[in-house]
């Protein structure tokens, strides 16, 4: 597959910089809205936003459900920040009743890095991205508090676990996609082309 089709789940959030980090990466991306829109794509990036909206979102327009089933069917999937939430097994700091997909065995600790005028950046090692560390973009960011056996911790920052992967899924307390470094989304998809 030289091209794969990835989609980034539009609902709330930083939508276009994804999309335009997926193009550079060689990849053909476009916003899902709708269930349906599902259907045929290789992989699916949830991006960074507001959780608890873009959480809300998924059951007012009939995505919750849906994108379950998207993660469990062994699909790739990344989540930057708000998608690192919606990737959770289980989340602190959470509205009680906030959804996540889940697909990661991790505990995730909402705003853990702070309230939006404690953003920053971060110069972050990322293993299995070549060429130095990436920028790290934290924006009223999450952070791992812990993770089972089976999932790769592939970052930390400041003692705490900023980026992780299970088989398929992928996801960064950080947002790559608003610093022109695109070579977080270069990897997830060659994870892409590689579970096609």
């Amino acid at each position: 597959m030289s091209t794969p089709t990835i989609g980034v789940l539009a609902l709330q959030g930083d939508v276009r910089e994804h999309l335009t980090a997926l193009a550079t990466a060689d990849a053909l991306a476009r916003p899902v809205r709708r269930p349906e829109e599902l259907d045929d794509l290789d992989g699916l990036v949830i991006p960074g936003g507001e959780s608890t909206t873009m959480s809300k979102l998924a059951v007012v327009f009939g995505m919750l459900e849906p994108l379950r089933e998207f993660v469990r069917s062994g699909k790739p999937v990344y989540g930057t920040c708000a998608g690192m939430i919606m990737l959770a097994d289980k989340l602190l700091d959470g509205r009680a009743d906030q959804e996540t997909l889940g697909g990661i065995d991790m505990i995730v600790r909402r705003n853990a890095f702070g309230r939006q005028n404690e953003s920053f950046e971060a110069a972050v090692e990322v293993a299995g991205i070549a060429g130095g560390a990436v920028q790290g973009v934290f924006i009223r960011a999450p952070w791992v508090e812990s993770t089972g056996a089976v999932v790769e911790v592939l970052a930390s920052y400041d003692g705490h676990t900023v980026a992780v992967r299970q088989g398929n899924v992928l996801a960064t307390s950080f947002h790559p996609e608003l610093t022109g470094d695109h070579r977080v989304h270069a990897y997830f998809v060659d994870m892409v082309r590689a579970g096609a």
